[in-house]
């Protein structure tokens, strides 16, 4: 079964109420009509995680209901999940079933997919991994052709690499993304496509420099940064930001610099508080920054970056939180107006809602 209730004839109804849950609830703040971004109401989900259970010689990927960790619930398919975790879910159980060292104390497998093709599997043990496993690894990747690691207490064991190369077209050009094991990556690979479109549309000629803060592995930077003279990007996970220079390279852009700096530690270096060693390669004086991007976690921006805002004359907002969203429209309201608004349905099925704006200074 599938823990999660699937009814592909459902799918526009339950979007339309997403919708018009959205537009009341910003209707306050004269929101203009929003372009509605649809989802494939299946096998849209690049990310999957299964607990494993044994029976004797049988394994079981077994999943959780919300709110009952204790109830284990078998899975023997995964609709959300991109065809190639589905086909691929059959053929890792029955591997694993004749491979007893692999077999023995997982607990958990985690798949990672990419529209490009590539896979990464992550095995996770109740065990310590030695030579005998990781051979025995070795062969299993070979015969699913995947990468694959192998993680327990306290160690991880990588066999050729711990990262997918995510690659797609986008506005008549071929972005290329690396993808590390347990770094955020965007889950509805179909869904970030027309996200990264939506942005690209809304950021055409708005000129001079963008400041990006919470970049990540560089989704949004590498789709942006030709539409403007410069862009500085900031992102405070180290691995993240090691993905955001690979990116960087492996798509030749050459007008982005990166900061390893929280958002509230660039606002202090903004406002020239304190100085940053992770900032000494940048020359902010030298930045005519027009736009701010943002796309923050699901707490929103906090008071210090809300103050940097409404310096900007854009501030093109992306979020995965529309309550926390509207707080900081409102705010932002004294200073800023929306242009432009859109919904992306990130998770089918479900009550959350991505949603993008576009403001602009009064």
């Amino acid at each position: 079964m599938s823990i999660t209730p699937i009814d592909p004839d459902l799918y526009q109804e339950q979007l339309d109420q997403k919708r018009a849950q959205f537009k009341q609830a910003f209707a306050v703040h004269d929101l203009p009509e929003p372009e509605v971004f649809t989802s494939e109401p299946l096998h849209y989900r690049l990310r999957a995680e299964f607990h494993i259970r044994h029976e004797g010689e049988e394994l079981h990927y077994v999943m959780f209901q919300p709110g009952k960790p204790g109830i284990p619930v078998l899975v023997e398919d995964f609709p959300v999940a991109a065809r190639s975790i589905c086909e691929l879910m059959p053929r890792l159980k029955a591997a694993l079933k004749i491979a007893p060292l692999l077999r023995h104390k997982l607990f958990r497998v985690d798949f990672l997919a990419t529209l490009s093709g590539e896979m990464l599997l992550t095995l996770v043990y109740h065990k310590p991994l030695d030579a005998a496993w990781e051979a025995a690894a070795g062969e299993l990747a070979g015969k699913l052709e995947v990468q694959l690691i192998g993680r327990s207490r306290g160690s991880k064991v990588v066999l050729e690499r711990d990262w997918v190369l995510e690659s797609f077209e986008l506005n008549g050009r071929q972005l290329r993304y690396k993808q590390i094991e347990g770094s955020f990556t965007q889950p509805n690979g179909g869904v970030n496509r027309k996200m990264l479109a939506w942005a690209c549309r809304q950021a055409e000629n708005l000129g001079d420099d963008l400041l990006e803060l919470y970049c990540g592995n560089g989704n949004f930077t590498i789709a942006l940064a030709p539409l403007f003279r410069r862009v500085l990007a900031t992102e405070l996970s180290k691995s993240s930001v090691e993905a955001a220079q690979f990116n960087l390279e492996a798509n030749r852009i050459g007008n982005v610099a990166l900061g390893r700096v929280s958002s509230e530690e660039f606002c202090a270096a903004m406002d020239g508080v304190r100085p940053f060693r992770r900032l000494q390669h940048v020359d902010l004086g030298s930045y005519r920054f027009s736009t701010l991007f943002v796309d923050p976690p699901r707490s929103g921006l906090d008071d210090r970056t809300l103050s940097l805002a409404r310096r900007f004359d854009h501030i093109l907002y992306i979020s995965c939180n529309p309550e926390t969203l509207l707080q900081n429209v409102a705010a932002l309201a004294d200073t800023h107006r929306i242009r432009s608004a859109a919904v992306f349905d990130q998770f089918p099925y479900t009550h959350h809602l991505e949603s993008g704006l576009l403001l602009i200074r009064r």
